[in-house]
């Protein structure tokens, strides 16, 4: 069974952000960056198919010199070789810019499976996975919270909405977009790490796979800090009419009960 994985690295969850002088983005040079958590789940689902199916682990990334380090990760932690977009502006791709590479990189692999996080930690468009699907011709579920093996293809069971889930049976080829949460996480061993150093990492442009840039079709107009204000509301009344009030309040405007 061949499984590609598509990663990214993002900015990591403690950097301190900056917004940078155009406002259209934060200052890049603060940050530090990781692997985007969704695209970690999926990694992690994708070895745990390998190791109960056998197979390969593809790893596949977009995106500038520097998403190296990202790309090493996840060889340490059981992928058996990558692919790596080079790309530096790709923090002004929109979605389908992205899809396109994506997508020409991976005609060439012809995998069984293909998965992907269900969105950026960064952008959160939640959108490449599945024009990566459609430009493909593949079928594709997406929040996927189990993956199954089955002697016809796949069984995923879908996250719904208020606690519902849906069972859905599946051909292979397919794409599927893997939900935060699916799994427990691995860490790279030393031996892992070791080994990730003489894996193959395959550096390819945007012309070699015969792709076009194109402009983005999505402009950040401004990004900001969201505000800190501190609003108090007191209530008059007996304890009964003030907990009815505090109640509605928290039900119908905080949305927390």
């Amino acid at each position: 069974m061949k499984i590609v994985v598509c990663i990214k690295q993002v900015p990591a969850r403690d950097s301190l952000l900056r917004i940078d002088e155009s406002a259209g983005w934060i200052q890049e040079a603060d940050l530090s960056y990781e692997i985007n958590e969704p695209d970690a789940y999926a990694l992690e689902e994708g070895l745990q198919l390998k190791e109960k199916h056998s197979g390969e682990v593809v790893v596949l990334c977009l995106g500038p010199a520097r998403a190296a380090q990202t790309i090493r990760e996840a060889l340490a932690k059981g992928a058996d070789r990558a692919i790596h977009i080079e790309e530096e502006d790709v923090a002004n791709f929109d979605p389908l810019a992205s899809a396109k590479l994506l997508a020409a990189a991976l005609k060439a692999e012809k995998p069984d499976l293909v998965l992907t996080g269900l969105q950026s930690d960064d952008l959160g468009y939640g959108q490449t996975g599945v024009i990566v699907a459609q430009l493909l011709g593949l079928p594709h579920a997406t929040i996927i919270m189990q993956v199954e093996k089955t002697d016809g293809g796949i069984k995923v069971k879908r996250e719904l909405e208020d606690g519902w889930f849906q069972h859905v049976e599946m051909p292979l080829p397919a794409l599927l977009t893997i939900q935060s949460g699916i799994n427990k996480l691995r860490y790279a061993t030393l031996m892992g790490i070791k080994k990730a150093k003489s894996k193959e990492v395959k550096r390819v442009e945007s012309a070699e796979l015969g792709v076009a840039k194109t402009e983005s079709s999505i402009e950040a107009a401004r990004v900001y800090l969201p505000g800190r204000t501190k609003q108090t509301q007191l209530f008059e009344g007996d304890a009964k009419d003030v907990a009815a009030k505090l109640v509605e309040k928290l039900k119908f405007e905080a949305r927390v009960l």
